[in-house]
């Protein structure tokens, strides 16, 4: 069971491009939008230290959150944040408001476990290659997982997992396969140590040259 995510908000009255900007270069707030659901787009204004804060929890970014709005608390999942291009301070973040009883697409994070013990890499010294760190799913709300494990202990370098290798949770689909086998694309792999063969070429060949000399100095 996920934790319960939650964040405060207030309606923010003073509208328009420069009450936006004024907002956005606030120490100590972050203007805001909440949408969907049938409902009519609601701009906020949210205290910055909290949404900062709460942005150092993984699952803020993929679970259903409590906005609470004026004492309004309205489910939603963060959809977008936009950042300073240099800074990277948060400017402004979407809300996507959910209906319990309506599928949603969301992206889950990849956790890939037991790397330690994997067997391309401790046994046939391989290197671990992740092509996706996060998974696109539909499902209800109610049933996003907080994240999906891709389990590397008995993958080899002969293998590649691919979207159709997972585990997703009982009502939960991939929105690539959905799509079709054409969709089902790679998540992980274990790659051969490069360079081992051209070693071995490198360190035969002066041998080979000293045969080849120790040959033309017995025919004189």
């Amino acid at each position: 069971m996920s934790e319960k995510l939650a964040i405060e908000a207030t309606v923010r009255s003073d509208l328009g491009k420069g009450a936006s900007r004024r907002l956005r270069r606030s120490v100590d707030h972050i203007p805001a939008i909440i949408y969907g659901a049938g409902k009519e787009p609601t701009p906020l204004t949210i205290i910055r230290k909290d949404l900062e804060k709460s942005l150092e929890n993984e699952a803020f970014f993929s679970q259903v959150i409590d906005v609470n709005v004026d004492g309004d608390v309205q489910p939603a999942i963060l959809k977008d944040l936009q950042r300073h291009p240099a800074r990277n301070d948060v400017m402004h973040a979407d809300f996507l408001r959910v209906d319990a009883k309506v599928a949603i697409k969301v992206s889950v994070p990849l956790h890939f476990i037991n790397e330690e013990k994997c067997h391309g890499v401790k046994i046939e010294g391989g290197i671990i290659e992740h092509m996706l760190t996060e998974l696109e799913v539909l499902c209800l709300p109610g049933l996003i997982p907080e994240y999906i494990e891709v389990d590397m202990e008995n993958v080899t370098t002969a293998d590649i997992l691919h979207i159709s290798d997972l585990k997703l949770p009982e009502g939960v689909v991939s929105t690539a396969l959905e799509l079709g086998e054409d969709h089902d694309m790679a998540v992980t792999t274990v790659s051969a140590k490069r360079g081992g063969g051209d070693e071995d070429e490198e360190a035969d060949a002066p041998e080979a040259s000293a045969e080849a000399g120790d040959s033309e100095g017995d025919e004189d």
